[in-house]
């Protein structure tokens, strides 16, 4: 299985460390999709579940959440 996820990196992270870690992904059969580059570092991505437990353990990485869709838009509740 896999999970689509949203990666940040500490502040002041290198690329290149970035790049590794997408690329890690990459090859075992994840896909990359929007890369955060200014208020924040990171990535989109779906990711295979084998390589969940990978990223968890990398010290560069800030924060690992859980993509999805969201809306600004709300219905009152009883309308």
């Amino acid at each position: 299985m896999s999970s689509k996820i949203i990666v940040l990196f500490k502040e002041g992270t290198a690329v290149d460390v970035v790049e590794a870690a997408a690329q890690k992904i990459i090859s075992n059969g994840g896909s990359i999709g929007h890369r955060y580059s200014t208020t924040m570092i990171g990535f989109a991505a779906t990711v295979p579940d084998s390589v969940l437990s990978a990223l968890n353990d990398d010290v560069h990485i800030e924060s690992i959440e859980a993509d999805g869709e969201v809306s600004t838009l709300f219905k009152a509740k009883g309308n």
